[in-house]
């Protein structure tokens, strides 16, 4: 009895997460969603003591496993047939790095995505500017993918996405409302 009991939850298991991919492929192929994916692969936490937007050898940068993380996952979309990506980054190297090997089209870096891990006060104020852009910016015939950092989507979502994730939102009212997820 305790076998059979396993194997449902594992059958239960295996049909909601088919039905979640095919709801994360619908939506990648019908615009009016967003991508909200972590940069990839960056080791370490936060950003050096020394951190300068403007000197990129001042930033945690991304590892070349982040690379081809980042260059996998474009791959995965363009195969799944993303309908009319429009780009935008945090201005924060690893995200402009990421966003860019995704090899979606031009890279859009905005302050409106930048981190404030090191400035929690910054939450509200960045979080309203990501939002404002997605309202600017989101189309029935555009998806939106937006590469940032976990504070931000966390923020945005609930949602602590791992490296190199993407979480697919879609508007609904004054809220994002989880479609799916696409793990690295």
């Amino acid at each position: 009895m305790r076998r059979l009991g396993i194997v449902l939850v594992l059958f239960a298991l295996n049909i909601a997460s088919a039905i979640a991919e095919d709801l994360v492929r619908d939506a990648l192929r019908s615009g009016g969603h967003v991508l909200l994916m972590r940069h990839a692969l960056a080791p370490g936490t936060g950003d050096p003591a020394a951190f300068d937007l403007k000197d990129v050898s001042t930033q945690r940068n991304l590892s070349e496993a982040g690379r081809e993380q980042a260059r996998t996952v474009g791959k995965g979309l363009k195969e799944a047939g993303i309908l009319n990506p429009q780009v935008f980054s945090s201005q924060w190297n690893r995200c402009v790095e990421t966003a860019a090997l995704l090899d979606l089209g031009e890279v859009r870096a905005t302050l409106a995505l930048n981190s404030f891990f090191a400035n929690r006060a910054m939450e509200a104020e960045i979080s309203e500017a990501a939002a404002g852009l997605i309202r600017d910016h989101l189309k029935d015939d555009v998806t939106l993918v937006i590469v940032t950092h976990q504070v931000n989507i966390t923020a945005l979502t609930g949602i602590v996405p791992t490296s190199g994730e993407i979480v697919v939102v879609r508007p609904d009212e004054d809220k994002l409302v989880e479609v799916g997820r696409i793990r690295p």
